[in-house]
């Protein structure tokens, strides 16, 4: 079946109002455009449209995570948090560390994260990011015992507004690093972190 540019236009801005989530150019093509003569080239381009007709509104297409989804634009945030009446969770700093080494050194293992951090990684860290899907298992390292070793999943980037893992701020600038994590994450601590600490090396509690 054939489209006009302006039809392929409003059935692919439709699509991702009613997914309401990030959509890739080939999830597109492979379902509502399935049965449609059109090139990802074609499909491409009338997205890079679509972000061209909502900048400077309230609403803006962003690229995240490889794929593509309708959010607010940033300057808003602070007036629409009144809209939800749930806070958005909060994470320590032990677990906003452990993420950090994560996305930056990935693939690593817990003895990685535990050699930068300077202390032992609780295993319910671990477990409250991958239940987050913000991480993954990626493998083992080929050295004795295989340890696991973990990365950083698309669920991590769309949350943090990132279209690839480049897209991280550079380590030397702290005001980028706050910005990352100023997403809906604050690094307060809603319960206290009970990490196993290592020899004489003790991590404030403070977090």
């Amino acid at each position: 079946m054939q489209i006009n540019p302006d039809q392929l236009k409003q059935l692919i801005e439709a699509s991702l109002f009613v997914m309401a989530k990030t959509v890739s150019i080939k999830h597109l093509t492979e379902s509502v455009l399935a049965n449609f003569n059109v090139s990802r080239v074609k499909v491409k381009a009338a997205l890079e449209e679509l972000q061209q007709d909502y900048q400077g509104r309230g609403i803006e297409l962003a690229k995240v995570a490889g794929g593509y989804r309708f959010q607010t634009i940033e300057t808003l945030s602070p007036y629409l948090q009144t809209l939800w009446q749930e806070k958005a969770p909060r994470y320590s700093r032990a677990t906003l560390e452990t993420l950090a080494v994560i996305a930056y050194r990935q693939p690593v293992t817990r003895g990685d994260i535990e050699f930068v951090r300077g202390v032992a990684v609780g295993s319910h860290i671990i477990k409250s990011l991958s239940d987050r899907h913000w991480i993954k298992i990626v493998g083992h390292k080929e050295v004795p015992g295989r340890p696991t070793l973990y990365a950083t999943t698309n669920e991590f980037l769309a949350y943090f507004g990132l279209d690839t893992i480049a897209d991280l701020p550079v380590l030397s600038d702290t005001e980028s690093l706050a910005a990352l994590f100023s997403g809906g994450v604050s690094a307060e601590v809603s319960v206290p972190d009970d990490e196993t600490v290592p020899n004489t090396i003790e991590e404030s509690t403070n977090e």
